[in-house]
């Protein structure tokens, strides 16, 4: 009787919107009314009137709902779900923990050094002109290189389509010797150019300034370089002189030093003033500097012709 009576005062709580329902269907058919309410009694009796039974996880008969993730109990597990399981939780080994602070610690290194070296470029700050006379420079320098390659190859063909040939040899020998002893010193020379001086009253230009100054002069296409009394050649030096001050080859040079170059002005200038070059360094030193181009330097300081003790012709 107690299994009887508890179905029967659920469903009276349950279900009070179809009492209406089936007292209609009474009136219609008493025996078929008679039917579904045992039905219904013994369906609501196994669900929720045994003892064995579970009780409704939220009181009211509602089943918690499942998640859409999880695959239901012999369902086949889709390729969607197993990309879930796999990625999460993720799953991180000591040794990819490692790689991961290793990379990211590489990273920012790479990352700081082109800043760095990004920041201490001098072209960084230049100017759009500054820019422009620069790459001319360079165009210039590939010109020289090209025009020099063409005198060569002229000279052989010279050569090569002479009648006499020896006597065309004998003049471009000469010739050669005249311009290897402007570039070794052994010969005065004269020419456009520019001369350059600087005042050091604060003593605090250091050998390496000059030295700088002689490469970027070479560079930018110098033919003849005088310092003082001092020619300069292939294998000038410059480093402190004994008791002070600056000497060029073992020679003492006195202040203020000065240049007189021979070349192309209007390379030798601009490759002075670029910024960050030779005239900015020397003025963050508080030094003096001058440039003035001239139509004629004298380049006079001679070196003497100096045999080679090692060095041997490999001509025959």
């Amino acid at each position: 009787m107690n299994g009887d009576q508890a179905p029967t005062h659920r469903l009276r709580e349950e279900l009070p919107a179809e009492v209406p329902a089936q007292e209609a269907h009474q009136d219609a058919d008493p025996g078929q009314d008679t039917r579904d309410t045992r039905a219904d009694r013994t369906t609501n009796g196994s669900a929720y009137g045994s003892d064995d039974a579970a009780s409704p996880p939220d009181g009211h008969g509602a089943t918690a709902a499942a998640d859409p993730d999880e695959p239901s109990p012999g369902e086949a597990v889709t390729g969607r779900q197993r990309l879930v399981k796999a990625l999460w939780p993720p799953r991180v080994s000591r040794a990819q923990l490692i790689v991961s602070v290793l990379l990211c610690g590489l990273g920012f290194g790479l990352v700081t050094q082109v800043a760095s070296t990004s920041d201490n470029s001098p072209l960084r700050g230049a100017r759009q002109e500054d820019l422009v006379r620069i790459l001319d420079e360079l165009g210039d320098r590939t010109q020289r290189l090209q025009d020099e390659k063409q005198s060569l190859q002229d000279q052989r063909t010279e050569l090569e389509n002479s009648s006499n040939q020896a006597e065309e040899a004998r003049k471009q020998t000469a010739q050669k010797e005249r311009e290897l002893g402007v570039l070794a010193g052994t010969v005065a020379a004269q020419g456009p150019g520019i001369t350059l001086t600087i005042d050091d009253t604060k003593d605090a230009v250091q050998p390496d300034m000059l030295l700088d100054t002689i490469q970027e002069l070479r560079a930018a296409g110098a033919e003849a370089i005088q310092v003082d009394d001092v020619r300069i050649v292939v294998n000038s030096f410059v480093t402190e002189a004994k008791g002070g001050g600056i000497s060029v080859d073992g020679h003492k040079i006195g202040k203020p030093y000065r240049f007189k170059v021979i070349g192309k002005p209007e390379d030798l200038e601009p490759a002075l003033n670029i910024p960050g070059g030779v005239v900015q360094t020397l003025e963050k030193e508080q030094a003096t500097v001058t440039v003035e181009r001239a139509k004629t330097v004298v380049v006079d300081a001679l070196r003497p012709a100096k045999r080679p003790d090692y060095a041997r012709s490999s001509s025959r």
